[in-house]
């Protein structure tokens, strides 16, 4: 249960909207009329997350926030002002301020924000706990195994995350990057300073320099106002660039300049903007492969790289896959309000026999498939999605989820609060319906199959490897290759 901490005089009509927005998630708002009362229930007892009013009646909201940021900076703190205070709003997002609402509120804005904002203060202060056995914690995220490979990764964390310097984290979609750069994050130097995470994947080209760096009033069509981007947003703290391999080439000089100078520009501006932070990034893609096919910048490649932790995937880790497996089954049992204890022999050796080309995340997944059909104390084979059946060569497309894939469903499933990767989840699940469909039709044709979905035949062959995908038979191609 998170609480809201509204900081404003005349609060009553906020508060309400506040209480009606998260009415049914179990979140409590406090209200604080004045800033030195706002700062006592702060000092007191740290909010997740402050709604601050720009005018007090015995200060201003930016000395408020100053004082908010002393007692702790990764309190993230939304603005609400009138058109009239948008200077200082702005003001607020240079000093570090998580984002500012006009009055009458969006309720929609409201909504999204308050989700956005509190997944944040999640993210900062729920521990990345490095743990070897499934029964020294019960935390969201925290990172699990015992495995030699993993006992490295563990390693590599103790050795860099009091360096602040880049580090690069690969791996495949799904074994746990997030975790890991939070994990260097809260055992760091930074760790009372704010950590902001951008999943360069999710956002469209054209919004993405804006979202790092800011823009400038009239920079394009809709800038209206400047905006303060996450690097000017995070000054002293940690970003955690996730799928950094997918952003544009046009945007990575920029990036490099950040690390190098720790200096940059708001898009369609000419101030030159300083900043200090840790950088902090990931990807599934082989960069160095990339770099040398001219898809990523190689001067940017040996940057990020000065420190670099490579996740294996959940199908090289052993052991670890029991462990993981009770350590969610007790998690999702409880958030789920199921009484399963105990998962069957059977059960586990189907779990243990599966691929896993959607490793920690799709273990998940299904994990919370099965305990939802689960009847009784243990969790038997019957309940474990069909997709398990025969071990590893369910990693065939013609055995995928996606083979009856019922989109609607799909998603309603899994729209409950602690879903965090939903969009990519069901992206990923489309793309082995899709890929799967267009291979039937074109006979396993590669060649014919990516000119049907209007993508590179080099993209299909990553994206199969991505999904674990297998073709089983090789079909001569238009230009003689062996698909």
């Amino acid at each position: 249960m998170a609480t809201l901490l509204l900081i404003d005089d005349d609060p009553e009509i906020v508060a309400e909207q506040l209480r009606s927005t998260i009415s049914g998630l179990g979140h409590r708002v406090e209200v604080a009329r004045s800033g030195a009362e706002g700062l006592k229930k702060t000092a007191n007892r740290p909010p997740d997350l402050i709604f601050l009013d720009l005018r007090l009646p015995d200060q201003s909201g930016l000395e408020v926030y100053q004082r908010v940021r002393q007692i702790d900076a990764r309190i993230p703190v939304i603005f609400v002002t009138t058109a009239k205070g948008a200077d200082a709003a702005i003001e607020a997002m240079k000093q570090g301020a998580y984002d500012y609402l006009f009055k009458p509120l969006d309720l929609h804005q409201l909504r999204h924000l308050i989700g956005e904002a509190l997944e944040v203060s999640r993210r900062m202060r729920e521990p990345a706990v490095v743990t070897e056995t499934a029964s020294d914690c019960d935390i969201e995220g925290a990172i699990v195994g015992n495995c030699t490979s993993m006992r490295e990764v563990y390693k590599a964390i103790g050795r860099v995350a009091a360096q602040d310097v880049p580090v690069l984290i690969t791996g495949e979609s799904g074994t746990g990057k997030d975790a890991v750069a939070r994990a260097i994050y809260q055992h760091g130097v930074r760790s009372r300073a704010p950590f902001l995470a951008l999943n360069c994947a999710a956002i469209p080209e054209n919004l993405l320099e804006s979202e790092l760096f800011g823009h400038e009033k009239g920079a394009f069509t809709g800038a209206d106002r400047r905006r303060i981007g996450k690097f000017e947003q995070c000054n002293g703290g940690t970003i955690f660039l996730d799928e950094i391999g997918d952003m544009p080439l046009t945007l990575q000089p920029k990036i490099l300049r950040v690390l190098q100078d720790q200096t940059f520009e708001r898009v369609g501006g000419n101030e030159t903007v300083r900043t200090d932070v840790r950088l902090i990034a990931a990807t599934h893609r082989d960069l160095q492969v990339w770099s040398r096919e001219g898809k990523f910048r190689s001067d940017l490649y040996y940057r990020l790289g000065v420190f670099a932790i490579d996740l294996p995937p959940l199908r090289d880790r052993g052991d670890d896959i029991e462990m993981l497996v009770r350590h969610f089954v007790k998690r999702f049992s409880r958030e789920l309000s199921r009484d399963v204890r105990t998962v069957s022999p059977e059960a586990m050796s189907q779990l243990r026999d599966y691929g896993w080309p959607g490793n920690i995340r799709e273990l998940q997944s299904l994990l919370k498939q099965a305990l939802l059909r689960a009847s009784g104390p243990v969790l038997l084979p019957g309940f474990l999605p069909e997709m398990l059946v025969g071990g590893s060569d369910s990693a065939n497309p013609s055995s995928t989820p996606a083979n009856d894939l019922n989109l609607e469903s799909f998603i309603r499933e899994r729209l409950h609060p602690d879903v965090t990767d939903l969009y990519d989840e069901t992206h990923r699940e489309v793309d082995r319906l899709l890929l799967k469909l267009a291979l039937e039709n074109s006979g396993g044709n590669q060649h014919q199959a990516a000119r049907l979905l209007g993508i590179a035949r080099q993209t299909l062959r990553l994206k199969l490897r991505e999904l674990g995908m297998r073709v089983t038979q090789s079909v001569e191609t238009e230009d003689g290759d062996q698909s």
